[in-house]
């Protein structure tokens, strides 16, 4: 396993046992880990208002050495993160060589080639064994990541009774929209570069009521997965100008499908509710296009003689 990747696995690991004041490190180490890499134990604990003491406690817990071994792991992690951020602005720099249209469609190619070759079928079954538990479904994802949470809340919605999609609003609405999440219920957070704090806060309220914890993000080093028991993983590079959701797109629909193989009676039934209802109150909404017959022909105003 990659030094980058450990430190944050052991922290995702240990989250449900630790203190108030570990968990505010936490955050603060998974979102700022650019600074955090180059304070001293003491400067760390002041970011966060906790002793040098308690900071080095943290990292032997973890199963550190020391905190310099720890502090190496988190250089470890940015050392990682810029030299993708590079990469990337490279990638995308030379589209000129191929036209951007092909450049950008093998980028995203090879984005999906990786999310497959860390596909975790056992984790993927859990989510899909959460999701037909659940009371209630919640599927949460703002800015870049709110298309992608109305997509999958969409098809959700067919096949359960309660899913209840929260992709714009200030922190109060949000919240307000979680307040009767329980134990009981499942939250998917969607988050991927930029990352929102909003869907960080709104995940870390729902776990601290027991709520079941989904994320769709790019790493398992994303600041969403501190809260969550299920994490999926679709790779989303981020270039100068927009990121690429294709393989998280990929991730939603293999979930949609993976689910309505269990629910597809219910994904029926809603269907055939749904075009009944068209048919006999004759609803604005349906604008399925239908083909057209070969007999059919336009005829244009003004033809053979005709105004």
């Amino acid at each position: 396993m990659k030094q980058s990747n450990d430190v944050f696995n052991r922290m995702n690991n240990r989250y449900p046992g630790m203190s108030r004041g570990q968990k505010r490190l936490c955050t603060y180490l998974t979102d700022h880990v650019d600074t955090a890499a180059f304070l001293t134990a003491s400067k760390l604990g002041e970011k966060v208002g906790l002793s040098e003491s308690t900071v080095v406690r943290f990292a032997a817990e973890l199963g550190y050495k020391g905190y310099p071994e720890f502090q190496k792991a988190l250089s470890s992690v940015l050392k990682d993160r810029l030299s993708s951020k590079e990469e990337n602005k490279i990638k995308y720099d030379d589209a000129g060589r191929e036209g951007t249209l092909k450049s950008v469609l093998y980028a995203d190619m090879e984005r999906i080639k990786e999310t497959i070759s860390m596909a975790d079928e056992d984790v993927f079954e859990m989510a899909i064994s959460m999701l037909l538990k659940a009371h209630r479904i919640y599927v949460v994802g703002f800015r870049g990541c709110a298309p992608l949470t109305s997509y999958l809340g969409y098809h959700l919605g067919y096949m359960f009774e309660d899913v209840r999609v929260i992709s714009t609003g200030n922190a109060s609405e949000v919240f307000e929209r979680l307040i009767h999440i329980s134990k009981k219920d499942v939250i998917i957070g969607i988050s991927f570069p930029r990352y929102s704090v909003l869907t960080l806060k709104a995940l870390e309220y729902a776990n601290s009521l027991s709520a079941g914890v989904i994320t769709l993000s790019d790493s398992v080093n994303a600041p969403v997965n501190l809260y969550s028991s299920c994490n999926l993983i679709a790779k989303s590079d981020l270039s100068s100008v927009v990121e690429s959701m294709a393989a998280p797109m990929s991730l939603a629909n293999a979930l949609i499908i993976g689910l309505s193989k269990k629910k597809n009676k219910e994904y029926i039934h809603s269907v055939d509710i749904m075009e009944s209802v068209f048919d006999e109150f004759g609803v604005p909404g349906k604008d399925d296009l239908e083909y057209l017959d070969d007999s059919v022909r336009f005829k244009l105003e003004g033809a053979d003689g005709d105004s």
